[in-house]
């Protein structure tokens, strides 16, 4: 369940998915859903992935080497090969910035 109650269901593969790609440290540290980040500031066709866990997550599942150790920056097709592995336990989040 979610902070607002909301409920989840995730296939039991991806979770197996997660746990082999992530050291067994962070598994207490990954939030999921992992929330891809559209944002304006980044452009279109660019997303954010916030938290330790969830970015060498990220990496490790996408074959890249960038970004810091609590932030990385996926472009349109990182973001679909994400998606298409990890279909239900990551979600787009819409960022806004208010004036």
């Amino acid at each position: 369940r979610g902070k607002d109650n909301t409920f989840y269901i995730m296939d039991r593969k991806e979770l197996d998915l997660i746990s082999e790609s992530l050291p067994r440290y962070l598994w207490d540290r990954i939030r999921l859903p992992i929330l891809i980040e559209m944002a304006p500031q980044y452009g279109s066709g660019s997303a954010r992935v916030q938290g330790e866990a969830e970015c060498e997550l990220v990496r490790k599942l996408l074959k890249i080497d960038r970004g810091d150790r609590k932030m990385v920056i996926i472009y349109m097709p990182e973001i679909r090969e994400l998606r298409r592995k990890l279909p239900t336990t990551s979600q787009y989040a819409f960022v806004t910035a208010l004036r």
